[in-house]
């Protein structure tokens, strides 16, 4: 729902690079975005890659 604060497999925090990521994502290349974030290892591109942002949905059902 939320991006996690660590990465799940290496622990590296990642949780701040979130909302740049999200941003600059429209305009640039995925790839190269996170070549600047220093996001280098495949666990954290793919945490950051497949990441589905539900909170807008999820929300629509608290009482």
């Amino acid at each position: 729902m939320i991006i996690p604060v660590r990465c799940m497999s290496c622990g590296k925090p990642v949780g701040h690079l979130w909302e740049e990521f999200k941003e600059r994502r429209r305009d640039e290349d995925p790839k190269e975005v996170l070549d600047e974030l220093g996001l280098d290892r495949y666990c954290c591109r793919s945490l950051f890659l497949t990441h589905t942002d539900l909170t807008g949905k999820v929300s629509k059902f608290k009482k």
